[in-house]
């Protein structure tokens, strides 16, 4: 499958805006994120574009602005990062790098049907009760919150089984790419099909949307994640790291 330049960072952008942090900033063309909690990703500078001058300049200044908030610095960067230089930069200045994440990519096609899961453009409680469940606990009064700001158009995925839901999964789609969150099964129901059944109902509603690529990112490490999105048809296409410093 061929995955080009403009995929990665097209599918990039739109991992960026499909979970929005709560405080944001622009720092030559970077998106300086903050959030509190425990997320990396809201916690950090997206480095997808770069128009400054000078680089180091721009770290420090995105570290000024974490320490004003007591918070270590962090930087995300991907395959296509810019300027291509600042993962050694990072490196120089002590930053160690933590638990790569892989961007899985698919052709949005929509096969299959299910009968089991509920549809919905916000996360209504049972939803918000499943997923916030099973994140850690220094994630979940953040997570909340920014479940309030995902914008459209947007879907949320809920599995019912014995008249609850037991799993979940968030849609949202830009640059003509839709991008999965928040899949997630209750601790009590897994193994039992259920994210099967909310990922085959995401890729219907994905199908429909003009988008060209469905893509999630996972922790490389996650081996029965990345098992499941293989079998789903889903392939690796671009590397992302967290690289937290002082």
């Amino acid at each position: 499958m061929q995955i080009s330049r403009d995929d990665r960072v097209r599918m990039e952008r739109a991992h960026v805006l499909a979970w929005p942090a709560l405080n944001t900033a622009v720092i030559d063309g970077w998106l300086w994120r903050s959030s509190g909690g425990g997320s990396q990703r809201a916690n950090s500078v997206s480095t997808i574009d770069f128009h400054g001058a000078d680089l180091e300049a721009a770290v420090i200044e995105a570290e000024s602005r974490y320490r004003a908030l007591g918070m270590p610095a962090r930087f995300q960067t991907f395959d296509e990062t810019s300027p291509p230089g600042l993962a050694d930069l990072l490196r120089r200045r002590g930053y160690r790098q933590s638990d790569p994440t892989t961007t899985m990519f698919k052709r949005a096609q929509g096969t299959g049907t299910v009968s089991d899961v509920e549809v919905s453009d916000h996360a209504w409680p049972a939803w918000r009760d499943v997923y916030l469940g099973e994140v850690t606990e220094n994630r979940r009064a953040t997570n909340g919150l920014i479940l309030d700001r995902i914008p459209a158009p947007r879907a949320f995925f809920g599995c019912h089984r014995a008249g609850e839901i037991v799993a979940t999964a968030l849609c949202v789609v830009s640059f003509s790419c839709a991008v999965i969150e928040c899949v997630t099964t209750r601790a009590d129901a897994r193994r039992q099909g259920a994210a099967l059944s909310v990922l085959t109902a995401l890729e219907q509603w994905a199908a429909q949307q003009a988008v060209d690529w469905i893509g999630l990112q996972v922790v490389t490490g996650n081996t029965p994640a990345v098992t499941l999105y293989e079998r789903l048809g889903f392939v690796a296409g671009a590397t992302n790291n967290f690289w937290v410093g002082r």
